[in-house]
């Protein structure tokens, strides 16, 4: 009997144990769910920059690199030199083609050769004296015929004389005259244009090869670099990466934390690789389309979400930012 009783018990003693340990453990659950509260979301972006494609105009060999990856460079500084025996060679020909053109229009604004102007002009007065004669023989043959000395026939053969004589002058002066003044004025404007097009030939050849030495347009470091010396490239084509020096943080963000990071606002945010904080200001914000959405995960109270692009440039520089590494959200600054 005693046995019994001290089974029963123990028993009992194990049932109280084991409620009282359940509603212990409801006790904190009730209390955790009560006083913990879910962490914020994190946002986390990364540093990135602006990349320029140094390419040029001019297809050639690449001669000499003067720069090489990973390097610092400033604007106005020698990257690459890049030769084209072919453009050398059109620039010959433009050159020549000018000079010939100008020569030519030397010629044109000159005139006709002196030589020629004198021998005219010696024409013309051969042909003035030859009508004088001719007019005072007709004078008197007029004069003559009057008086009834010389018949019709000889004083028409001597008008006829004189009329040939005045319109060979006439002539011999047109060709004095057109001798002297030149060349039309059509020839000398065709003339003057096509020195025109000559130099702009020149001038065509001259910007093909003002790319044989291409320069740094900016402030920056070579990131890539494409071709090796001694290899041809097209025109156009690229050469070498140029990674500017505007590194900024770049984060995408559901539409709902967009009321914490508007354009203009200043950021707090953290790069852990720096192991500091820096302020940034946003500058851009964009939609990044419906490929980007958050899809609900519930069918009712909840919401697809749109993801937006944010830009933030930091305040001050920081050194040792550079593109690829995290920056973090932490909060914006009120103002």
């Amino acid at each position: 009997m005693e046995e019994s009783t001290l089974k029963k018990n123990r028993q009992r003693g194990l049932l109280i144990a084991l409620l009282i340990v359940i509603c212990a453990l409801a006790a904190l659950a009730v209390i955790g769910f009560l006083t913990l509260k879910p962490e914020p979301d994190t946002v986390q972006g990364q540093a990135d920059a602006t990349e320029i494609r140094v390419s040029g105009k001019l297809p050639g060999r690449v001669v000499t690199l003067y720069v090489e990856e990973g390097q610092h460079v400033h604007k106005g500084d020698t990257l690459v030199h890049i030769h084209s025996s072919i453009m050398d060679a059109k620039m010959e020909q433009a050159a020549a083609m000018e000079n010939a053109a100008a020569a030519t229009n030397r010629k044109v604004d000159a005139g006709t050769r002196p030589q020629i102007v004198a021998g005219a002009y010696d024409l013309y007065r051969q042909a003035t004296a030859a009508r004088e004669i001719t007019q005072k023989t007709w004078q008197r043959m007029e004069n003559l015929y009057a008086k009834g000395v010389v018949s019709a026939q000889k004083r028409d053969e001597a008008k006829a004389a004189y009329d040939a004589a005045l319109a060979g002058e006439n002539a011999a002066k047109s060709q004095w005259q057109l001798a002297k003044s030149g060349a039309q004025s059509e020839d000398k404007a065709a003339a003057r244009a096509m020195v025109n097009v000559a130099r702009g030939g020149v001038r065509e050849a001259g910007a093909m090869l003002e790319d044989s030495y291409l320069l740094a347009p900016c402030d920056g470091v070579i990131t890539v670099i494409y071709p090796h010396e001694s290899e041809l490239i097209m025109s156009g084509a690229p050469i070498m990466t140029l990674q500017k020096d505007d590194t900024y943080a770049v984060f995408n963000v559901r539409e709902d934390l967009l009321r914490e990071l508007p354009r203009g606002a200043t950021v707090r945010v953290r790069i852990p690789a720096l192991d500091k904080d820096v302020d940034m200001k946003v500058y851009y914000v964009k939609d990044m389309g419906s490929y980007a959405n958050w899809q609900a995960t519930k069918a009712t109270g909840s919401y697809d979400a749109r993801t937006f692009e944010i830009k933030a440039k930091p305040s001050k520089p920081v050194p040792g930012l550079i593109p690829g590494m995290s920056v973090i959200y932490l909060s914006t600054v009120k103002k």
